[in-house]
């Protein structure tokens, strides 16, 4: 699934390309996403112009003139790509080049200077959902999120009032109400570096865990953002670039491998915590 940094990479590649543009057309090709395509609302889209486009969380908010916001989640294996004449261009997590996967676009905007943007999805658990701008501080999934690990918010103080209960770091993490946009992956490679076994219980963190999750969390985002996301089945980024964090990995995936520590010649443990793979260092995560 496309974490922070692989959803903040579409954002940033959409923006590049059909910020101020206007909606000329949307086609629906099929409308059972996770949630059925109101076919009426997204119609509404036609001669509007995007004024902004935004990350929440693993959300992505199209702002279009009147009032109006597309709500895209991308699900488990949604993507964006562009048509441009004779030329495609990529732009999300999953990405193939198979003629095959054509039967997996689900909604086409075209743009008034000939731009397509289309919306494919193989497993089809993304969505579109059409909304009032106006209403967004309202939406109810919105409000259940955390702070953003990027902003301020998710700071340690904020941190600190929120470990009283006995319960898996790695868990905590993960959960979206406590912080929004982490996941599996990047959970992982967060805990490595701040030297914490993802079974270390919250109530047991001293603060200088603390600073350190907060440090690292911020820091592989950042890192991850800056190279393009982790690609997982070719993710590209609108110009073509594939995204190379996963080349950078400490322990995501890596069972077997030796530790990456300096003199740590420990390898990496796998197990299952909450029905998700976890990898650490026995040695330098006790």
């Amino acid at each position: 699934m496309p974490e922070l940094p692989e959803v903040e990479v579409v954002k940033k590649s959409l923006l590049s390309k059909i910020i101020k543009l206007k909606v000329k057309r949307v086609k629906v090709k099929n409308v059972n996403l996770r949630y059925k395509i109101d076919k009426k609302s997204i119609n509404l889209l036609k001669n509007k112009k995007i004024l902004s486009i935004k990350r929440i969380s693993k959300y992505i908010l199209i702002n279009f003139s009147d009032n109006i916001t597309l709500i895209s989640h991308l699900g488990m294996t949604g993507r964006f790509y562009i048509e441009e004449k004779k030329k495609t261009l990529k732009s999300s997590f999953y990405y193939n080049n198979s003629i095959k996967l054509k039967k997996h676009d689900h909604v086409i905007f075209i743009f008034n200077n000939g731009l397509k943007v289309i919306y494919n999805d193989i497993r089809k658990f993304g969505f579109l959902i059409i909304t009032k701008t106006s209403r967004l501080d309202n939406y109810i999934p919105f409000i259940k999120l955390g702070p953003d690990p990027l902003k301020k918010e998710f700071s340690f103080k904020y941190f600190k009032k929120r470990i009283n209960k006995k319960i898996k770091i790695k868990d905590l993490l993960m959960n979206q109400s406590f912080v929004s946009g982490l996941g599996n992956i990047y959970v992982n490679e967060i805990l490595f570096k701040s030297k914490i076994n993802p079974y270390f219980l919250v109530n047991n963190l001293k603060d200088a865990h603390i600073r350190k999750i907060i440090k690292y969390t911020k820091n592989i985002l950042q890192k991850a953002i800056r190279h393009g996301g982790s690609s997982i089945k070719d993710f590209h980024s609108f110009d073509g670039e594939k995204g190379n964090y996963q080349e950078k990995f400490y322990v995501y995936g890596k069972t077997g491998f030796q530790c990456s520590s300096k003199d740590c010649k420990a390898l990496i443990s796998k197990v299952v915590i909450s029905q998700r793979a976890t990898f650490y260092c026995p040695i330098c995560q006790k």
